[in-house]
């Protein structure tokens, strides 16, 4: 071990171990009285340990006080924390373990009561989850983080090798180095700890106003901003956006990479929510990529958005192809259509719980994933014959709730969620031509579309069936031009949709010499009278929102 690694060298001489989660625990034990450590114990980690043939000396018998209160009070003792606490080059607290005859713990092995997947469990109560709040665990855990300059912590079995491997390598020593990062990790541990407890009793506590429903101004906390619709209601009560906002994440699962195969990446699950898709089960497949739940995700938000039968094509987070039908399989065809070269290796969600046909149309071509509320049982057997397909199951459709938090170097933005749905009558008719009701049809769902689009983003539609989309350009009259290029359906009689206004009418000009015949746009631009003039000229129908759908 090189001499930076052994800088502040404490010897483990005296641990105690009190754990939840036993994996790894015997061994490990093991391997410290190989060491000569002294081992102290409580309850069940005792009794795992005395079976497993290790010698093990009782909390109760270093306290003097039995455990108390079905176990609620165990390791709350001076002599405990003292042990703990105690900075061993200080004189003063030297006296005092000599004086009260408390022996130094050099080290604490401690994982919480498992409340996290107490509350998971289908119909825990109440007081089930209450008693799965860890009071001693916690306690012993934050004094040995805070000393750490002479204690070391350890909070999941994960650790276990590295720590015995640096002991072994030192004589049962560890550095200063490792003490400091397993203290920074025991804090992270019991901060997401005491976020997992609020969370739910944030809810499960919440009181109620003389109506039944949630009395915001006693109730609301931080961590209820990322509730459902809480952010929306709190804003619209007129509270401040908050000085600071909670996010509890538990690490799912690992990914095998990234974006790309140098990256390292893991799907992490926000406590708080209970849908969307990282909450989706999957029923088969191969293991979902990084960009696969990207993309997977931006077609759900797509379809959700969508009160009639939909299916939304995705290829690197924008729409290659969305349809409305009647039917799931002829929405998937409509979608498939837009663009059937771009569709193949994409993403495919429905709205609705697919079916037999919908399931043997999609294999027709190579997907990645298909995503959907539900699958009828045939289904599910004809799309895994396709064993690379990564079936989804995300369960009831709903707009995403909550925070968007997007990670910039040094900081966090964070804002509500693009949650606006536009209505006929939010529409302002600008031209002197009137939509027709098959134009404000294609209208509203161009716009749906075009909300899903990264700007500057341009969609050409019919009603219920994308025709062509320009995506992610510099320039907006570029994604006119491009959206028009890529189509695979005819253009001709199809109407516009422009996530944000016209800023000239060079865009609308060439918008025009498709053959659009309406257009649908937020309107606002200094130019808005030259556009207008513009519309009226190729005779198009022309509304706007007021309102706009950046999305990067």
């Amino acid at each position: 071990m090189n001499e930076q690694n052994t800088e502040g060298l404490r010897h483990i001489r005296r641990a105690l171990l009190s754990v939840s989660d036993k994996a790894g625990l015997v061994d490990f034990a093991r391997a410290l009285r190989g060491l000569g450590v002294e081992l102290l114990s409580t309850g069940g980690t005792a009794k795992a340990l005395r079976e497993a043939g290790l010698e093990v000396r009782d909390v109760s018998e270093v306290t003097g006080f039995p455990e108390m209160l079905d176990g609620r009070v165990k390791t709350l003792h001076p002599r405990i924390h003292g042990g703990i606490l105690a900075v061993r080059d200080n004189p003063e607290h030297a006296r005092a373990l000599a004086e009260h005859e408390i022996g130094p713990i050099d080290m604490v092995v401690v994982n919480l009561y498992p409340f996290e997947q107490t509350v998971a469990r289908e119909g825990v109560t109440l007081e089930e989850a209450v008693e799965q709040i860890d009071i001693g665990g916690p306690a012993m855990v934050r004094s040995a983080a805070k000393n750490f300059r002479d204690v070391a912590v350890v909070t999941s079995p994960g650790i276990y090798p590295i720590i015995f491997a640096e002991l072994t390598e030192t004589g049962g020593g560890l550095s200063l180095k490792t003490r400091s990062a397993l203290a920074l990790e025991a804090f992270s541990h019991t901060s997401a700890y005491d976020g997992a407890i609020s969370s739910y009793l944030s809810t499960a506590l919440r009181p109620k106003d003389s109506r039944g429903g949630e009395d915001l101004r006693s109730a609301f906390t931080i961590t209820d901003f990322i509730k459902v619709n809480a952010a929306d209601k709190w804003l619209a009560a007129g509270g401040p956006f908050p000085e600071g906002v909670s996010l509890l994440l538990s690490k799912d699962a690992d990914l095998r990479y990234g974006e790309n195969p140098h990256q390292k990446a893991a799907l992490f699950k926000v406590f708080q929510e209970q849908a969307g898709i990282a909450q989706a089960e999957v029923l088969g497949g191969k293991e979902m990529s990084f960009n696969n739940y990207v993309d997977a995700d931006a077609a759900w938000q797509l379809v959700c958005d969508f009160e009639e039968t939909a299916c939304a094509v995705i290829k690197h987070m924008n729409p290659s192809g969305v349809g409305t039908a009647a039917t799931l399989e002829e929405a998937y065809r409509r979608a498939l259509a837009t663009d059937p070269v771009s569709a193949f290796g994409g993403i495919v969600a429905f709205n609705r719980r697919v079916d037999e046909a919908a399931a043997r149309a999609l294999t027709e071509i190579f997907t990645e994933v298909v995503v959907a509320p539900d699958f009828e049982e045939a289904a599910v057997e004809v799309l895994k014959s396709k064993k690379n397909l990564r079936v989804l199951r995300a369960g009831e459709t709903q707009q995403p709730s909550g925070l968007d938090f997007k990670r910039v170097t040094g900081g966090m933005l964070v804002q509500t969620r693009d949650t606006h749905r536009l209505r006929r009558e939010d529409l302002k008719v600008v031209t002197r031509r009137q939509p027709t009701e098959e134009e404000f049809a294609a209208l509203l769902f161009a716009w749906t579309v075009c909300k899903h689009t990264k700007s500057n983003a341009i969609v050409y539609a019919r009603a219920g069936q994308t025709v062509g989309v320009g995506a992610g350009q510099m320039s907006r009259v570029d994604s006119v031009r491009i959206g028009a290029m890529r189509a695979q359906l005819p253009v001709e009689g199809s109407v516009l949709a422009s996530d944000a206004f016209f800023p000239f009418r060079d865009g609308l000009d060439e918008a025009a010499r498709h053959g659009i015949t309406a257009v649908i746009q937020p309107g606002g631009s200094v130019r808005d009278a030259e556009v207008i003039a513009a519309a009226d000229e190729h005779d198009l129908a022309m509304v706007f929102t007021g309102i706009r759908h950046f999305r990067h």
